[in-house]
């Protein structure tokens, strides 16, 4: 994943996530912290939610960050799919760590964490020229692993 893509994710804070069961979309905002290493977002949500029963259901995911903006010329933001699972296994702890570094007052709240592995990557930056895009995907060889 390029560098000016890995530290947009790592500067900001949230994101809208999106899920689909029987043709039917949801969105949810969640605050985020990444895990640059293994490319997956954590976050934290109750396991009763809509977004949360639906990416169980459905684990192919899409979603948005985006900073605050106050002019065209400023747009930053990205777009990016994923799976969706629990944070669980040998990742539950660098989960915690990060998520919890990043955002301490969730400690005090009820939720679980869970992760977005992503799988493709869109970063558009109006501050490397207007309409300056960057992709970053998965190859098949990261796909299978």
């Amino acid at each position: 994943m390029d560098k000016r893509m890995r530290l947009f994710i790592q500067e900001q804070k949230n994101l809208t996530f999106c899920t689909s069961v029987n043709e039917q979309p949801y969105c949810a905002n969640c605050f985020y912290a990444y895990l640059p290493e293994e490319k997956t977002l954590v976050f934290k949500s109750s396991e009763k939610t809509q977004h949360i029963q639906n990416g169980l259901v459905n684990g192919h995911v899409a979603g948005t960050i985006l900073p605050d903006i106050g002019k065209t010329g400023e747009v930053r933001g990205a777009q990016f799919s994923g799976l969706f699972e629990a944070a669980a296994g040998d990742l539950l702890p660098a989960a915690k760590r990060c998520y919890y570094a990043k955002h301490p007052v969730a400690l005090m709240m009820k939720g679980e964490l869970w992760i977005i592995k992503l799988s493709y990557v869109k970063l558009t930056d109006n501050s490397f020229g207007f309409g300056n895009k960057l992709i970053w995907e998965k190859t098949a060889e990261q796909i299978s692993r």
